[in-house]
């Protein structure tokens, strides 16, 4: 769904004007700021007016870099907001303080989480919406292909593996222990799933699209019980991890707009649908979004295997996982594809969407066998 060819972008360096529509009011969050920041210990700041430029990336929510010019004797100071679209309400993929909360709480346990700031609920709001501010994570975020200063890197090989071990130790975390026990929904999240991107299909379905209804019914009568409540990501991805241009060692996980506690497993399987390895066919590399054809990276079964052998989870059939992210990507694509065939948007990007609908659906029948 996009094809290769982007290279590594500094956390700040991707950082654009900020679209007129997104534009928020500096002389009220400035002060405001400021006097927070002073209330909490931290109180000298660079003075003059901040420069603001925002982040393309993030799955839904708006993010901004909010740089403080430094001087000679004292460097720019760096700090990331976030907030969610106009006219939005805290629904899950919006909940700021959500979002807030999980990365506050994670941080003793799990350390590569950006370091959150301060939270401010809609009434407290110089804004007029809910909104964070955390500190920005500096490094290198890797995109389709390894540039030429990662590749050269002597850890470059064992990027793959680093990734999917990070994640295995995200759901090594204990949720309880780490204050997260209230975003449990409680057993059967398995189940919710499957219902939940099932009807998300049904509802964006178009006539060109396939039914799917063959796909939606394996998944239903082979659906496993949960095999734990582990605090999962969501959209676990190299360009939502910022890495360390020396020995590029992991600095900060992004964007945990979708972070909720439930099946881990179901994060994998979510995450190996965009992991595009070098002997897939000529369509499906070009969903790839990140360097997992490069040298030293690991094939999806080889992942699989060492993740399971890093946690023990239990799992008798990987099919299961395998083909419910193949069909969750394929319900986003269909739920871009609806907007875009009815002309609720007229990106032209979008016109691969349709036909990559038709080939998930077909992979996922595919492994269904």
């Amino acid at each position: 769904m996009t094809g290769p060819g982007q290279d590594a972008l500094d956390t700040a360096a991707e950082a654009r004007e900020v679209r007129t529509e997104d534009s928020f009011d500096l002389d009220a969050f400035d002060p405001w700021l400021r006097s927070v920041l002073a209330a909490l210990g931290d109180g000298d700041m660079p003075d003059g007016a901040p420069l603001v430029r925002q982040f393309p990336g993030g799955a839904s929510n708006l993010t901004y870099l909010v740089r403080y010019p430094g001087a000679a004797d004292r460097p720019d100071r760096d700090l990331v907001l976030r907030m969610p679209p106009r006219g939005t309400k805290a629904a899950s993929a919006h909940n700021m303080r959500r979002e807030f909360e999980i990365q506050l709480r994670l941080r003793a346990q799990f350390p590569t989480v950006p370091q959150v700031v301060v939270y401010a609920p809609e009434q407290d709001s110089p804004l007029g919406c809910e909104f964070y501010v955390m500190e920005r994570a500096e490094g290198v975020i890797l995109r389709a292909d390894l540039p030429p200063s990662v590749a050269a890197n002597p850890a470059a090989g064992a990027l793959g593996s680093m990734l999917f071990d990070l994640l295995a130790d995200l759901h090594s975390v204990d949720v309880e222990q780490a204050g997260l026990a209230e975003f449990y929904r409680g057993s059967g999240y398995v189940a919710r799933q499957v219902e939940g991107w099932a009807g998300r299909y049904r509802a964006s379905r178009t006539e060109d699209s396939p039914d799917g209804e063959a796909v939606m019914a394996w998944l239903a009568e082979h659906q496993p019980a949960d095999v734990g409540a582990r605090l999962i990501h969501g959209d676990w991805r190299f360009d939502n991890l910022v890495l360390s241009p020396q020995n590029l060692a992991p600095v900060a996980v992004l964007d945990w707009e979708l972070a909720t506690v439930g099946d881990p497993l179901m994060d994998l399987g979510a995450s190996l649908a965009y992991w595009v390895q070098a002997n897939d066919d000529d369509f499906f590399q070009g969903f790839r979004r990140q360097p997992s054809t490069a040298p030293g990276m690991p094939t999806r079964r080889q992942i699989v295997e060492r993740y399971l052998d890093r946690t023990g989870y239990p799992c008798d059939d990987w099919r299961f996982y395998e083909v419910f992210g193949l069909f969750r990507l394929a319900v986003i694509a269909q739920q871009i594809w609806y907007r875009y065939s009815t002309g609720q948007t007229s990106n032209p990007a979008f016109r691969q969407f349709g036909p990559a609908v038709d080939y998930l659906m077909w992979r996922c029948g595919d492994r269904i066998g």
